[in-house]
């Protein structure tokens, strides 16, 4: 999917995914008593960083929608907290390694030709024992999106995900849960419905 598509689907009134955050991601991040610098790739709307942000992080989030910018921005200002947030291409930001204490990857489909690496990217930008909580949708999920498009997802099985995905292409980590299941997604209008995902949670080694 393009940076037209996303420019497209961002442009809407509505937001497109809702403005509340990822349920997986609202838990996880909530058991944390202590905050930081936490980095949030392909954060669309904005509402898993604008959620965070009320928490107390220090939210850097990044997308290549201008639209998600801007109506990640305006979640912001509703919500009276501040995120920066920056518009590009991953490999082409200029993040310093070891600067997070949390990275939140909350359905960030990334092409499968450069995902390995921006995954590798993630695991030099976060600190020793820094965080990661990751929840996208598994290889399965062709086959609920089959059944119910408006449960979302790419429909090109190289942007999905397998638990030993996970355990490849993030080698440098302690795994503290990962798990394929299926769950019951309400959010916005283009996750609608039951789906199959991989949820994960780990540290840096």
């Amino acid at each position: 999917m393009t940076k037209d598509f996303w420019n497209q689907r961002y442009a809407e009134k509505e937001y497109a995914y809702g403005e509340q955050p990822n349920v997986f991601f609202e838990q996880e991040l909530s058991k944390i008593d202590i905050v930081g610098n936490l980095l949030m790739p392909a954060d669309g709307e904005g509402r898993n960083g604008v959620f965070a942000a009320s928490k107390g992080w220090n939210v850097t989030s990044f997308d290549i929608s201008e639209s998600g910018k801007t109506k990640a921005e305006n979640l912001a200002q509703q919500n009276g907290v501040q995120i920066n947030y920056q518009v590009g291409d991953f490999l082409e930001m200029d993040f310093e390694t070891n600067s997070f204490d949390a990275v939140g990857l909350i359905y960030a489909h990334f092409p499968s030709d450069i995902r390995k690496v921006y995954h590798q990217k993630i695991g030099q930008l976060l600190k020793p024992g820094g965080l990661i909580i990751f929840e996208a949708f598994s290889k399965e999920h062709l086959k609920y999106n089959s059944l119910n498009e408006r449960v979302g997802g790419p429909k090109d099985e190289a942007f999905l995900f397998t638990k030993e995905m996970m355990i490849d292409e993030f080698p440098k980590v302690d795994i503290q849960y990962l798990e394929q299941l299926e769950v019951d997604l309400k959010e916005g209008n283009y996750h609608i419905g039951t789906g199959n995902v991989i949820r994960f949670i780990a540290n840096k080694i």
